[in-house]
């Protein structure tokens, strides 16, 4: 059974053990609280308040979610006592002289992570705002200052907004919770970009998944259960086309969930994972769920909340839904609202997550043919201004006074500046705006007729504490015309094509009709030499001829190859 305390005014709660004592520290507030152009700050307060911790023999961490920021340990009572004790100091006496070398550290946290095959999700289904910041890097970190971090830390690191749990039989000795008095803060509102659902966007992942919203309840989470049963006996027993398949349900702490599916594809089986998987949400979408799937499903929940250490492990979410205003059910509550889930539940779930869903595809592929409108990467509207047109293509970009439009090859792109979540400014000029919609816009100057006063009606337009100064560039990363890279619209990661030489393109024509003509007359002297098994006078001479006729037409073709080498 779990207790509910009070240590220091922070609400605690505290759960029996067979094993070695834990607790965490967890604050409502994470990357969702904050904006874009100021990123990473929960994340480098975070960081900074374990830093004069150092070195440990036992295990600690800190972690930071889109809604909650937590700190843990594992180990003996003293230890997990001046843990804690330590980080309420540490977190309002923040190790300032560590700044900079903390904001390294999380810029090389970023680097080193790799792409998530459902990281770019949150960008697609809220844009650049809120829940949606997690697909972005920490654009912050490098105008963040010790006065921002401060009053980040008095907002929010209080003892209002904070929930202690403790897996132990006590509350450790010595334990001393240092905050501040403020308020408990409630969950930010999810934004939406996806302007109609169901909605699909195209990935680069090897994957295929799903993200939707329902309501937070038993049935939803059940729901989950069975959907990954369902998918991994039709695309991976049955068909062997998938080796990772799972699902997850995470609620968000306002009420509704995140439901999410994957199954992963080699490149020529994705045609098949994808039809397999549509396959599979159309058939529970009309109602054709196992009650097989239910029962087990159901039962792998029941035996969760058999084991001796049930309330133990569900101190983390007990925590979050205390601080969330969400609801906790005890074990009991919980084993009565299993059994009372039924089919026609699950179904009721199907129809929700259908409404709400956004199916990601791999590249080349679509989701249309399935029912999934197209979500928007262009905007429908652009902005009236003073166009400057690209040196190389048709395009041309458009400054106005109430923001930016890009209008050619990709686009329209338009990002208004009442709308930009961020403005990247490089030192040679060149800009980025990103809109809350996610729509982004790369202006080169290298790569547009553009005057030098385009810029600073820009920057002086969108307010000062959405702008991020970025990094200088290294001479041969600025875009220059006949370089092939791209100007006004971000593009994804790609190799790109070099550009041919005018000469190219007519040399390797001609050379590739000579070639025919020369091989298709020496063929047909061959096999007639074959057929008439000629061994007359001329024979030799006639074989000397074809001989001849062969090289010449290896040199012909030498130079396409030459020049597809060259491309190379």
């Amino acid at each position: 059974m779990i207790q509910q305390l009070d240590v220091d005014g922070v609400p605690t709660l505290l759960a029996p053990t067979s094993g070695p004592m834990r607790a965490g520290l967890t604050f409502r507030v994470g990357t969702a609280d904050e904006r874009l152009a100021r990123s990473g700050i929960t994340h480098l307060l975070e960081h900074l308040a374990l830093a004069p911790l150092g070195l440990t023999d036992y295990h600690f961490n800190g972690t930071t979610a889109p809604i909650f920021t937590s700190f843990y340990m594992q180990g003996p009572e003293p230890d997990i006592a001046g843990f804690l004790t330590a980080v309420c100091a540490s977190l309002h006496d923040l190790p300032m002289a560590r700044l900079e070398v903390e904001k390294e550290i999380l810029r090389t946290e970023w680097s080193s992570r790799g792409n998530a095959a459902m990281d770019a999700v949150p960008l697609w289904r809220h844009g650049a705002r809120d829940h949606g910041l997690t697909s972005y890097p920490e654009f912050g970190l490098s105008a963040l200052t010790e006065h921002d971090l401060r009053q980040w830390a008095a907002r929010w690191f209080t003892r209002e907004n904070a929930v202690l749990w403790i897996a132990g039989d006590r509350v450790p000795a010595g334990l001393r919770l240092s905050l501040p008095a403020g308020v408990r803060a409630p969950v930010p509102s999810a934004s939406n970009a996806l302007p109609r659902t169901p909605a699909y966007f195209v990935n680069g992942s090897r994957a295929v998944a799903l993200d939707a919203v329902v309501r937070r309840r038993t049935a939803a989470n059940v729901f989950a259960g069975v959907l990954e049963r369902e998918l991994y006996r039709s695309l991976r027993q049955e068909d062997g086309l998938s080796y990772t398949i799972n699902t997850g349900y995470e609620p968000r702490g306002d009420g509704y969930a995140s439901l999410r599916a994957l199954a992963d594809a080699l490149p020529e089986k994705q045609d098949a994972v994808l039809g397999g998987f549509v396959d599979v949400l159309a058939k529970l979408r009309v109602g054709r769920i196992e009650q097989a799937d239910l029962d087990a499903t159901v039962a792998k929940r029941e035996d969760f909340l058999g084991t001796a250490e049930v309330d133990a492990a569900r101190l983390p979410t007990v925590a979050l839904n205390v601080l969330t205003g969400e609801r906790n059910l005890t074990v009991d509550e919980h084993r009565a609202e299993l059994k009372a889930v039924t089919v026609a539940d699950l179904h009721e779930v199907t129809q929700e997550t259908m409404s709400t869903a956004l199916l990601m595809v791999p590249d080349g592929h679509r989701g249309d043919w399935a029912g999934f409108a197209e979500a928007p990467s262009r905007s429908a509207q652009t902005v009236p201004g003073t166009a400057y047109r690209e040196k190389e293509g048709d395009g041309e970009l458009r400054v106005g006074v109430d923001g930016v439009s890009y209008v050619g090859a990709g686009g329209p792109l338009t990002v208004r500046y009442a709308e930009c979540a961020a403005l990247l400014a490089w030192p040679d000029g060149a800009r980025q705006l990103i809109g809350h919609d996610a729509i982004s816009m790369r202006i080169e100057p290298t790569m547009f007729d553009l005057h030098p006063g385009a810029i600073r009606v820009i920057d002086s337009q969108v307010p000062a504490t959405n702008q991020v100064v970025m990094p200088a560039r290294a001479p041969d990363r600025i875009p220059k015309p006949g370089g092939g890279r791209s100007t006004a619209k971000q593009r994804s990661r790609s190799t790109e094509p070099a550009q041919r030489s005018w000469w190219e393109i007519p040399l390797m024509v001609l050379s590739g009709l000579a070639t025919l003509v020369v091989g298709g007359v020496n063929l047909l002297l061959t096999l007639g030499m074959f057929i008439t098994d000629d061994a007359g006078a001329d024979a030799g001479w006639l074989w000397g001829v074809i001989v001849v006729g062969w090289l010449l037409t290896v040199i012909l073709a030498l130079p396409i190859v030459l020049l597809r080498r060259r491309r190379r």
